[in-house]
């Protein structure tokens, strides 16, 4: 048993967590969308309009805040016009950067802002910039927000005649790989060139984002920020995943310690990464008006045995929710900039937060770690210290102990995960700046390899844990492998 001693002082307000840091992504990729997210009206599966029903009331059980879409490498070839109107006329395309199969956008537009009205999330557009032209990024904004015109009459005629709220608008996606394999130099001329042409029409205000840098790439980022500034960009990108070796990913269920704690390692780097970025914002932007959006990251395996190479289906163990854990902790440390993060992705993608097979749906253990967080939303960061070990080896060494603190309408919420596997930790906590009387809490843990399947789909699940509250000292102890959500009101 290790003994931790940790101090948190709510009167030190470090950042304000901004709700769509819980944000998630969806990708014309694979099954993240067609029998995912998406199975048609005429499906015998639950459906509203043809978006599935459980996955509706899952998003909308962790108040996802914010979806990202269409790409992802798909949205530097998604030309927007073939996805409205009759779904029976509408193109048919080859996706050429997963798998080589027909899209028949039957999925578009309309689906995907009615999707984000059921589930209650602000949608996030990934704009064509790669294979894409100005005018036809400014029309898909028009034809989204416009009262009048000809593209509100179009909208109109495709069964929406109200405009809809669009405030998150990016502007390109990853432009210098698969979005056009641009330099920065280049690229931030052509965002300018763009972003000049994406108007704020009848009211409605688009909050810009343009293409950050992926993982370090630290002059990717000088240049956006000595280039573009805060008049014309209201955010910047990052990417990062949590990947050891890419030519040799490892499976997402077998693995053994040294692979954990290498995944572990690259998990939380990005704390690292991230400060190097804000340093660099920082003395172009001292005001902190532009935001950093983390909005792809998560673990990254080889797909499961027997799926298609190019649909990235792998499955969800503890050893992702405690890489979900630590990362939420780090953007919740780091929100006095980071402004957004979007899981890559929702459903049957990578690090999906539910698995879906036919009727069946299952939430996986990085699912029940934002339905964990989710009291962070739109809270206030406070300074929260604790004692701590050093697991893993050489630059990849990470935190036994993660956690972060935040403070909204008098409750106090304490995340915290354990990331030892062997080793339990008992955490005495002093609090100061609130008086709370009382305290509960629930916890996330089971064996590393332990995941959710759908002949046992909850093998991993919250359950209560034990906590103790005398004065100005909350005490709890944290098992190996776990993650834990603590209140004191």
């Amino acid at each position: 048993m290790k003994h931790l001693n940790m101090l948190i002082n709510t009167a030190d307000r470090t950042g304000h967590i901004s709700r769509e840091i819980y944000g998630h992504f969806s990708e014309h990729l694979g099954r993240c969308i067609y029998g995912g997210i998406y199975v048609g009206a005429d499906s015998a599966v639950p459906n509203v309009s043809g978006i599935r029903k459980d996955v509706i009331d899952a998003f909308r059980q962790i108040r996802m805040p914010v979806l990202r879409w269409p790409g992802g490498c798909f949205a530097d070839e998604y030309h927007w016009r073939d996805g409205i109107g009759a779904p029976e006329k509408r193109r048919r395309i080859i996706n050429t950067n997963w798998g080589g199969v027909v899209e028949d956008n039957s999925f578009g537009t309309h689906e995907f802002m009615a999707l984000c009205e059921l589930v209650g999330c602000e949608p996030y557009i990934a704009g064509n910039v790669g294979s894409g032209t100005v005018q036809e990024l400014a029309d898909w904004v028009e034809y989204l927000t416009a009262k009048g015109g000809s593209l509100a009459e179009l909208r109109a005629e495709n069964g929406h005649p109200e405009p809809w709220h669009l405030k998150y608008l990016g502007i390109g996606n990853e432009n210098w790989g698969c979005g056009g394999s641009m330099t920065a130099e280049y690229y931030a001329d052509v965002y300018k060139r763009f972003q000049c042409f994406c108007k704020n029409h009848d009211g409605n205000q688009l909050y810009r984002v343009a293409c950050g840098p992926s993982g370090g790439d630290l002059h990717w980022m000088e240049t956006m920020m000595q280039r573009v500034t805060a008049q014309h960009m209201n955010g910047i990108s990052l990417h990062y995943y949590s990947v050891f070796d890419w030519n040799n990913k490892g499976s997402a269920t077998v693995f053994d310690a040294a692979e954990y704690a290498q995944t572990l390692g690259c998990v939380s780097r990005i704390e690292t990464l991230i400060q190097r970025h804000i340093e660099i914002m920082n003395r172009y932007d001292p005001e902190g008006q532009i935001g950093l959006l983390v909005d792809e990251w998560g673990t990254w395996y080889e797909v499961e045995p027997d799926t298609h190479p190019g649909f990235l289906y792998q499955q969800n163990t503890m050893r992702d929710a405690l890489a979900a854990a630590v990362s939420l902790n780090i953007f919740n440390r780091s929100s006095s900039r980071v402004v957004m993060a979007n899981l890559a992705q929702a459903v049957n993608v990578l690090q999906a937060i539910l698995l879906t097979e036919g009727g069946a749906l299952i939430k996986t253990p990085t699912y029940h770690i934002f339905d964990l967080y989710q009291a962070h939303q739109d809270g206030e960061a406070v300074y929260c210290f604790s004692e701590n070990e050093m697991l893993g080896e050489d630059a990849l060494r990470f935190p036994m102990l993660s956690t972060s603190a935040s403070v909204k309408d008098g409750v106090l919420t304490l995340t915290a995960a354990n990331c030892s596997l062997t080793e339990d930790i008992e955490i005495c906590c002093e609090i100061a700046g609130l008086t709370g009387s009382e305290a509960s809490a629930r916890i996330l843990t089971n064996e590393v390899h332990a995941h959710n399947t759908f002949d046992a789909p909850e093998t991993v699940q919250p359950e209560a844990l034990p906590v103790t509250l005398e004065g100005r000292l909350l005490r709890f102890t944290l098992p190996a492998c776990s993650a834990a959500a603590v209140t004191v009101k």
